[in-house]
């Protein structure tokens, strides 16, 4: 055999065992939220959670009134402060969470949509490993709610420029 062949069947192995890891990463990723799209901004925990709600309050359409979900912590030992958006052209429930990450940054992590307000029917941001397939709900969370709140991040943060 060829050294060059040789050379390109090695490469191409250690490319197929990698993306094997990769995938096999993935697929047992651990932790509450493993999959969640996360974001991260310069700015509290606290400071977000009041421009989010700020944010809602000026669009309403967002605000979920919901009876088994609300906007903060389950308990005093929850690790995350949960927001919750409502899509009420499509009729369905957006799930968020906020946390302080470092010192200087907070999350914010886009979890999941949930079809319909009987709860249930719950799709994970990242359930699909090729990427293009959940592209879409992160676009359209990104379009509606993320560019708001970054714009209000921005107007609050002094010496904006």
């Amino acid at each position: 055999m060829k050294l060059k062949t040789k050379i390109g069947l090695g490469l191409l192995g250690a490319l197929l065992t990698a993306f094997l890891f990769y995938f096999i990463g993935w697929s047992f990723a651990p932790g509450s939220y493993a999959r969640a799209e996360i974001y991260e901004f310069e700015i509290s925990e606290k400071q977000l959670a009041e421009i989010i709600k700020d944010f809602k309050s000026e669009n309403p359409d967002l605000i979920l009134n919901h009876p088994d979900l609300h906007d903060g912590r389950r308990n005093n030992k929850d690790h995350w402060y949960h927001v919750y958006f409502y899509y009420s052209d499509k009729n369905q429930i957006v799930k968020t969470w906020i946390r302080q990450s470092t010192s200087e940054t907070t999350q914010l992590a886009f979890v999941s949509i949930n079809n319909g307000l009987k709860l249930g029917n719950w799709t994970i941001v990242n359930e699909y490993f090729w990427w293009w397939k959940n592209r879409p709900l992160k676009n359209e969370f990104e379009e509606r709610i993320l560019k708001g709140i970054k714009k209000k991040i921005k107007e609050r943060k002094p010496n904006n420029g």
